[in-house]
């Protein structure tokens, strides 16, 4: 299991930003199967800066055959356009809580949890796209334990009782016999047309009755929002 200890989500400065790791297969998405790649996210926090990127790995043996499942139940999609001219599509599955969402070696403290969501993240071009992960999951800053309010960031256009606490984010699955993502000068690619369920889980605890309906996923980085304002991706 991977564990993860970033921030906050300042990152990605061009294509640099798409460094991450990979790590071996990990439990669990939206009630599928466990499956091959784990492939995790470490945003930046405040005290590292910008210029703080996560590196890829090498690939474990769970990139094999065996690894696709069927698409899950999911909302809209939503297609993102980055400067670069990379392009996505992201769709909400389900989120909750849970004392170990990812697998985590330790448990939260007495009457907390962790937060999480899944989502849909597919490459809509004919071509290779950076490996990114865009989703955001927030919730009521009153759900969000006293110790950590300071962590908990509000963002512009998004409900101002809502906030996002440091969090890392998974590929758990591909759908549909996706192959694995590649590295291409250091950056973590995604191959053409691939899709894969990600989840992202909350690094900090949250009050464990946090309840499922609490929870909403944004898009809200300057390279996926012009305006600057958070898109909403609603569950199914």
């Amino acid at each position: 299991m991977s564990n993860s200890h970033h921030r906050s989500h300042r990152r990605r400065k061009k294509t640099s930003a798409g460094r991450l790791g990979l790590a071996g297969a990990l439990t669990g998405a939206v009630g599928i199967a466990a499956v091959a790649v784990g492939i995790v996210v470490l945003r930046p926090g405040t005290d590292a800066g910008d210029s703080a990127h996560p590196t890829l790995a090498s690939q474990g043996d769970g990139a094999g055959a065996g690894s696709a499942v069927p698409a899950p139940k999911a909302g809209p999609p939503v297609n993102f356009t980055t400067p670069e001219g990379y392009g996505y599509s992201l769709a909400a599955v389900e989120a909750g809580t849970g004392r170990q969402p990812l697998g985590a070696p330790e448990a939260p403290p007495s009457g907390t949890t962790y937060a999480y969501a899944d989502y849909i993240l597919t490459n809509t071009q004919r071509r290779p796209v950076l490996l990114d992960f865009p989703g955001d999951l927030f919730m009521p800053k009153a759900k969000v334990p006293a110790s950590a309010r300071d962590r908990c960031m509000p963002q512009a256009g998004i409900p101002s009782d809502m906030c996002t606490l440091p969090n890392h984010s998974e590929i758990t699955a591909r759908i549909d016999g996706a192959k694995a993502p590649t590295e291409e000068s250091g950056d973590a690619m995604m191959p053409a047309g691939a899709s894969y369920v990600v989840r992202i889980v909350s690094d900090l605890p949250v009050d464990d009755d946090l309840s499922a309906d609490d929870l909403r996923m944004y898009v809200w980085n300057a390279r996926y929002t012009s305006d600057r304002k958070g898109i909403r991706l609603a569950f199914p």
